[in-house]
């Protein structure tokens, strides 16, 4: 009963996902169908044509991000887990995720990274590039304009090591940290439309902390900004 009990749980999850990827897909398409068929038919002006290529390009990206997400899902479930004796530079991934993090602001925060010496972890390069870079574009996401955000690594006293991404942002509300890494799972999705997230971010973070042997952590307070740490 138990086996049974866990298959249905486990095709009730593939047929949610399936029809969560479903909706994130169909819904831009039928956007840019729209606008295609509003060109093709209605005499626009310069200014209005030029809006509605601006809009079909959000909306192509916004797949392009989406399709990338779903890509990034399926090789970390589908490789083995990775090698416990390759080492990465702490500096670079830092050096990484403060370039991206710079070029996604575009000056409308006050950023802080950590200057880091001397300090490696084990691990694949790319999926923890993967996991610290999105949980930087979260925070500047999800922060306003003005607003403060550090990127910092620590040393813990067993020898291991965290990093941690802290903003002062809009916050999460205690009900729904247990679900932030569920795949689409979104708090608001007229404002995760609005920043430009997939709802696959926090995933991906999961899944690369648990091929790593680790595991995220959030602390949050509504209004008051997150942090979120990788252990």
């Amino acid at each position: 009963t138990e086996d049974i009990t866990e298959r249905e749980r486990a095709e009730a999850m593939r047929r949610n996902f399936v029809a969560n990827v479903s909706h994130e897909i169909r819904t831009p398409l039928t956007v840019l169908a729209g606008f295609v068929e509003t060109m093709s038919q209605l005499p626009l002006s310069e200014g209005e044509r030029q809006r509605v290529l601006a809009l079909m390009g959000e909306q192509a990206r916004r797949m392009q991000a989406l399709v990338a997400d779903l890509l990034t899902l399926a090789q970390l479930e589908g490789s083995p887990r990775p090698v416990s004796d390759q080492w990465q530079d702490v500096a670079v991934l830092m050096e990484r995720a403060q370039a991206e993090g710079t070029a996604l602001s575009a000056g409308r925060h006050d950023l802080h990274f950590d200057s880091v010496e001397e300090a490696q972890i084990a691990g694949n390069a790319a999926e923890l590039h993967s996991a610290l870079g999105n949980l930087v574009a979260n925070a500047i996401r999800y922060t306003p304009k003005g607003g403060r955000i550090d990127v910092r690594w620590r040393w813990l006293d067993d020898g291991g090591g965290v990093f941690e991404v802290v903003d002062t942002g809009v916050g999460i509300a205690r009900e729904h940290l247990p679900r932030l890494t569920e795949r689409f799972y979104r708090i608001d999705s007229s404002r995760s439309r609005d920043t430009g997230g997939t709802g696959l971010g926090l995933a991906i973070v999961k899944h690369v902390m648990q091929r790593h042997g680790g595991e995220i952590d959030v602390r949050s307070e509504l209004g008051k900004g997150s942090m979120f740490r990788l252990m």
